[in-house]
């Protein structure tokens, strides 16, 4: 077992029963009293953050945790089919798991972050931009590239994003995936 002295970034440790993921620590040695570790936790299966303060010397139990890339192939009625690329071996997550599905495309690679000791998947993530043709907007007017508007659209994906009034029907665009916003027309 570990303790507070090992906290750092990014490690991961179960933390009542939770597993947690570390954003940020703090040690502090105030003038009076015991030394203590500041910590923001990100709970790993629901994403909320966790302020918590660890004494000096407290025991912690860390765990493993691997990322790896993994192809996305399918989707069944209750989960997405993932392949690794080396090994062949498909993997079968719960639609849940994945945020922001509307955005997955047959082909991308995603990276999957496991339990090594478990072998168990925790967290599909996206990346961080995709590429897509815009399936359906409302027709563009020339000259409409001025204002800050935007309109509708759907994209190959099936996802509904917000675009410039210049994109039409056809155009490939670049889509970030963790807010779903537009970034930018792609020129061929």
């Amino acid at each position: 077992m570990a303790n507070t002295s090992d906290i750092k970034n990014g490690l991961c440790i179960n933390f009542n029963g939770k597993l947690c993921q570390i954003t940020e620590f703090q040690h502090v040695k105030p003038g009076k009293g015991p030394a203590f570790v500041r910590t923001k936790m990100k709970v790993i299966e629901t994403g909320k953050v966790l302020d918590n303060t660890f004494s000096a010397g407290h025991k912690i139990e860390i765990v493993r945790i691997e990322n790896r890339d993994y192809q996305y192939l399918y989707e069944e009625p209750d989960y997405f089919i993932f392949m690794n690329k080396d090994t062949y071996e498909q993997v079968s997550i719960p639609k849940p798991m994945v945020e922001k599905p509307e955005f997955l495309q047959e082909g991308m690679m995603c990276n999957i972050l496991f339990h090594a000791e478990e072998e168990m998947p925790l967290v599909v993530d996206l990346p961080m931009h995709i590429e897509s043709e815009v399936t359906y907007t409302e027709p563009g007017i020339k000259g409409d590239t001025a204002t800050n508007t935007m309109k509708p659209a759907t994209i190959a994906t099936g996802a509904e994003i917000r675009v410039p009034l210049f994109i039409d029907t056809g155009e490939k665009i670049k889509v970030d995936t963790r807010t779903g916003v537009y970034v930018e027309r792609i020129k061929d």
